[in-house]
């Protein structure tokens, strides 16, 4: 089976290399359009990414197409109505980072707990002074999580770990899951009003948008934390910032921000496509810098070796599933 791989970089390539031998694989840094597509058009499987558009005009050029494999959640990027009216199937990579990001979670929790960055730096210039560093402990404390899917469902079983106090709200509630795992759900404002550490893991929506509003954080306790490592957009930034001055919300540990408008998906960032200097002058010229009680990392949660592997390896499942005929529950 012919196969080619657009947008991909040196690392993937040799990894896919390693896993398909026995196949004749293309590899091309660009993403697959219009002006690439005579690159691979007798291919039997193309992989893409987040920058390859793939218009119907794109799909009537290939000859042998049987399965487009993203190596992306998201697949806006793609046509699917015309790939099924084309019979090519569509695959692509549900989750891979659940644990990486609610590893992340508590990173920064903990930095901010204990005062990480500015132990850090006062170290550094050779002062061990302990005035001002005093934190907080975790154990007892409530946290209040938005959004109990893959990722939310990580973060409860490491706060279990730290014995907190587990208050959960989601549109969809699992009482089972409740039940199992040791939390308990509430409503929105009930979770916001209880919880000294709120931290959200839902999706962006037009419903989740600007969820934690001046309202709904007038709602939180005073001296809460709030932990967003999910969409920037379900924060309304100027709120935040009132709040943080007023001295209402204790500290908010970000690795989000709301202008983050280019990105749709984590791993995009690590393509050569993204404007990087986007993310840079948003960071440079964002006012929650300025707060001693605020911590912010450039949407990194994702970034682990583990879980960009795994992007790789369902990859390589997807493919194996259309190489042997197999059904695979990635197929949309």
């Amino acid at each position: 089976m012919k196969i080619a791989f657009f947008e991909i970089e040196d690392w993937e390539q040799t990894y896919l290399q390693q896993k398909l031998k026995g196949h004749k694989l293309l590899f091309f840094k660009d993403a697959l359009s219009e002006k690439t597509v005579n690159l691979a058009k007798d291919a039997g499987i193309v992989s893409v990414f987040i920058y390859c558009k793939i218009t119907d005009n794109v799909l009537s050029e290939f000859t042998h197409l049987q399965a487009l494999v993203t190596r992306s959640t998201g697949y806006d990027h793609i046509d699917v109505a015309s790939c099924k009216k084309r019979k090519i199937a569509v695959l692509n990579v549900p989750t891979y980072g659940e644990n990486t990001v609610a590893e992340h979670t508590f990173s920064l929790l903990l930095s901010l707990s204990r005062k990480i960055p500015q132990s850090y730096e006062r170290t550094r210039m050779g002062n061990f002074s302990l005035e001002g560093l005093r934190g907080f402990d975790l154990q007892g404390k409530t946290l209040g999580i938005i959004g109990m899917g893959h990722i939310g469902q990580h973060v409860a079983r490491i706060a279990r770990g730290f014995a907190m106090h587990v208050l959960a709200y989601d549109k969809y509630p699992d009482r089972n899951l409740a039940k199992k795992m040791r939390f308990a759900y509430a409503p929105l404002s009930k979770v916001l009003q209880q919880s000294d550490i709120v931290t959200l893991h839902c999706p962006y929506t037009k419903d989740t948008h600007h969820l934690l509003n001046r309202k709904t954080i007038a709602q939180m306790k005073r001296g809460a934390i709030l932990v967003n490592t999910a969409r920037g957009a379900l924060v309304e930034t100027n709120a935040l910032v009132n709040a943080l001055s007023r001295g209402h919300l204790g500290g908010a540990a970000l690795d989000v921000l709301e202008q983050e408008s280019l990105i749709k998906e984590e791993a995009q960032l690590l393509s050569k496509n993204f404007p990087k200097e986007h993310l840079q002058n948003l960071l440079e010229n964002h006012i929650l810098l300025t707060f001693n009680n605020v911590i912010v990392t450039p949407h990194n949660a994702f970034n682990s070796t583990e879980a960009l592997q795994r992007i790789l390896d369902t990859t390589l499942e997807n493919i194996n599933s259309v190489l042997f005929h197999k059904p695979s529950k990635n197929q949309l």
